[in-house]
């Protein structure tokens, strides 16, 4: 009877794990589909995108580099455009990851008068879309003279909501008689914080770096609002501007392709190298110790 059940129970969970891969199988199809029609779109030419369009066609004589070539030689700012979105992003990142992590820290191992009001903010914010914040935040940024500077794209950012409430859970799992051993023991509180909470928050940090460095990444609307001057605009904004050189035609697209392809480049490799971290950070911070 025990022997049974057990084949049966087995039976399940084989017929589940084939019907999960199948599923996540069809889903990632759906997700690389548009990525390998923009990469061989970036490679055709632009007499072939006006009869044949969009399409997944692999045809060694129609491909060519000449986009790829102009992203590089033309007369424009392509490589500054990228310089400057790797500066912004990391700084951003860094500074988010660590003004975060401190309110969350205060949040999760301090009492004081208004926490749950403050918290409930928090989780308010997070359900508030940015546009609606964004014509605000823009004449703040005005009347506190930081336009056309990153210090004004990074500020709406450093304090992120999301990320303090995914560091408010994941802080939940350490003790809070850790904080109190360290402070018996001598150490102020931030000492504490630098030396014994960050430390433990490694796979989280990880996690979080990816998820806010993407959003940083491929950040468009407000930027475009605070950045003037062209020699600052970041990639997102540097190929919408190609678009306006280049006019409302086919090849204009075909450069933005090409364009697209090598922004996104970065993003693969980036979670490739550290998906491993990410997933540990989310499974992590989810499980209460």
């Amino acid at each position: 009877m025990i022997s049974s059940y057990t084949k049966k129970h087995v039976g399940q969970k084989k017929t589940y794990t084939i019907l999960l891969l199948v599923f996540f199988a069809m889903f990632c199809v759906v997700v690389l589909v548009p990525f390998a029609t923009i990469l061989l779109t970036s490679f055709k030419q632009t007499n072939r995108l006006l009869t044949d369009g969009f399409n997944l066609k692999v045809e060694k004589n129609i491909m060519s580099w000449d986009s790829y070539v102009y992203l590089f030689t033309g007369k424009h700012s392509f490589f500054l455009w990228y310089r400057n979105s790797v500066y912004l992003t990391v700084v951003q990142t860094l500074l988010t990851l660590f003004i975060s992590a401190w309110v969350s820290f205060g949040f999760s191992f301090y009492r004081f008068k208004g926490k749950d009001i403050l918290y409930a903010c928090v989780l308010i914010v997070m359900m508030i879309p940015f546009e609606i914040m964004m014509l605000p935040l823009f004449m703040e940024a005005i009347n506190l003279k930081m336009t056309n500077s990153y210090f004004g794209i990074m500020i709406p950012y450093l304090a992120n909501a999301t990320v303090i409430f995914f560091f408010c859970q994941y802080l939940q799992g350490i003790p809070v008689e850790l904080v109190e051993a360290g402070r018996i023991d001598g150490c102020n509180e931030y000492s504490i914080f630098l030396c014994l909470v960050f430390p433990l928050m490694k796979p989280a940090l990880a996690a979080m770096s990816i998820l806010v460095g993407v959003n940083t990444w491929n950040n468009y609307l407000w930027p475009l609002l605070v950045l003037g001057d062209s020699h600052k605009f970041t990639l997102p904004i540097g190929l919408s501007s190609l678009i306006a050189m280049q006019g409302s035609n086919l090849n204009s697209y075909k450069i933005l392709m090409a364009g697209s392809v090598m922004t996104v480049l970065p993003i693969l490799l980036l979670f490739c190298f550290a998906q491993k971290y990410f997933i540990e950070g989310l499974s992590t911070g989810s499980v209460k110790g």
